[in-house]
């Protein structure tokens, strides 16, 4: 996969186009299928009322869209974005055969420009996508704009655990293990390679939710998963 012609956001875009076949299976044997009991747990969390009107960034293959969709019930609607083609061709299968075809779009673009007017949305979320974007800043700033007043900004994302001795066999499990198992399970080295860099140089849990407040969000807060190894942030908009 040869990127060197690339801008830095067709690169990252190319990267998700080519792994989107093998994206869930590589989700499921990178975190141990944890990524599914994260996402369960931060719904519970959410408590998204019938009828509420999502947005769901950097979608990927829709599991989020999903589940915000049938929480949603019959009377709410999702929107689904992602800049990767692939992905949301992943994803329009899945609505598919769930059939809940009447409550979500699906739709390509760039979460850093958002084509929504501001207070469009109850709830705006993002999943595993916020440590791959140009500027996390300018995205939570757009998040914040679209939301309803005393609407919800949820991220879901990777994060550092603080103890000294987890940190250091996440170090060894995201920068060797995890490269090895997307060339072995994905036959994607360098895409798992990339993957792996931007979950390392991801900011704290603190530092997120500084950026949370900084783009204008208020009640902000954060609950780490597995000794820190993700982590779910909250924020509010004021009315």
């Amino acid at each position: 996969m040869a990127l060197t012609n690339y801008t830095p956001e067709q690169s990252v875009q190319a990267i998700f186009d080519k792994i989107a076949p093998q994206y869930d299976q590589m989700n499921s044997v990178i975190s141990l299928g944890t990524h599914r009991v994260w996402r369960k747990r931060v719904m519970t969390m959410m408590a998204v009322r019938a009828g509420d009107f999502a947005l769901d960034l950097c979608c990927g293959t829709g599991d989020w869209t999903l589940a915000l969709a049938r929480a949603a019930g019959p009377a709410g609607r999702v929107v689904g974005l992602d800049f990767s083609p692939v992905m949301l061709q992943e994803a329009t299968a899945k609505v598919r055969t769930a059939k809940l075809n009447d409550r979500i779009t699906l739709r390509q673009g760039d979460a850093m420009y958002l084509p929504y007017p501001d207070n469009s949305f109850n709830v705006v979320t993002i999943g595993f996508g916020l440590r791959n974007v140009p500027d996390a800043n300018q995205v939570l700033r757009e998040m914040a704009r679209v939301v309803k007043p005393g609407g919800q900004v949820v991220c879901l994302e990777t994060s550092q655990p603080t103890n000294p001795v987890i940190h250091a066999g996440w170090q060894v499990y995201f920068g060797h293990l995890v490269p090895l198992m997307g060339s072995v399970v994905a036959h994607h080295y360098q895409a798992y390679n990339y993957l792996q860099r931007s979950t390392h140089d991801f900011v704290s849990v603190d530092q997120l939710a500084a950026m949370f407040t900084a783009a204008g969000l208020t009640r902000v807060s954060y609950t780490a998963f597995n000794l820190g190894a993700a982590a779910v942030h909250f924020g509010y908009k004021p009315y």
